[in-house]
């Protein structure tokens, strides 16, 4: 966090650029958010409890409204519970309970979520959406977006800082899928032609979540490699100490 930062062309521009927004996003939402979490602090709500009803809700959302078609309604019942990922850290920031089973719990949870997003997708799409290659698509879609946090989750866990973010992560998903999803349904209202904003959106995901997934093989398998170097370069070192100090 604290480390100079190298700006060398388009990919790291984008990367600060993200970084900045959701910075000044996420400060945003903490001032409007406090007093909420304040409110449930003293009512006795936990963390956890705000985590998993969050995600509850995010899940019937995507499983009750997306598999009828009803994209505006399930959208707008999503974003009101996705915003428990930001509501849960408040609390727990104001408790000073933040602990590595608050992270793995809400880490956890998110990939149930997003499961259940794209989930309700392919199923329209296999069911009244009639559409097999989109439901192929939104299942990518699903899929791409649980290894690309499992690279980095792997990356980290032997050691490797994993150093890059991709081009589309966890937010950029979210938000481009939900978008178009709402928008999509405003057909319903009579808006016409709308829908298509939802098969371009995950086409969109798709394609960006197996750029993030290249770039991320990328990185670790080259981290591998310098750090596989310097612990050789390291043991050579060693061995020439040893040698002069048997001289």
């Amino acid at each position: 966090m604290g480390q100079p930062v190298v700006i060398e062309g388009r990919a790291a521009t984008t990367t600060v650029g993200k970084a900045m927004l959701n910075k000044y996003a996420r400060a945003f939402f903490t001032r409007v958010l406090t007093p909420f979490a304040a409110f449930l602090i003293r009512r006795g709500v936990s963390p956890d409890t705000v985590t998993l009803i969050g995600t509850a809700g995010v899940v019937a959302g995507a499983l009750v409204f997306f598999p009828r078609g009803e994209f505006f309604w399930g959208t707008i019942v999503i974003t009101l519970f996705v915003f428990s990922d930001l509501v849960d850290g408040n609390m727990a920031r104001q408790l000073g309970r933040s602990s590595r089973w608050g992270a793995f719990l809400d880490s956890t949870l998110d990939r149930v979520a997003d499961s259940a997003i794209f989930g309700g997708f392919a199923l329209w799409y296999a069911g009244n959406g009639n559409d097999n290659v989109l439901c192929a698509v939104s299942i990518f879609c699903l899929a791409s977006g649980q290894v690309v946090s499992y690279t980095k989750a792997r990356g980290e866990s032997i050691g490797l800082p994993v150093a890059v973010n991709g081009l589309v992560e966890r937010a950029e998903r979210l938000v481009v899928s939900l978008v178009a999803a709402g928008l999509a349904g405003l057909h319903k209202f009579g808006v016409p032609g709308i829908q298509v904003l939802l098969p371009i959106a995950l086409w969109i995901v798709a394609v960006g979540s197996l750029v993030t997934l290249i770039q991320r093989v990328v990185t670790v398998r080259r981290e591998s490699a310098e750090a596989e170097a310097a612990a050789a370069a390291g043991d050579d070192t060693n061995a020439s100490q040893g040698s002069e100090a048997a001289k």
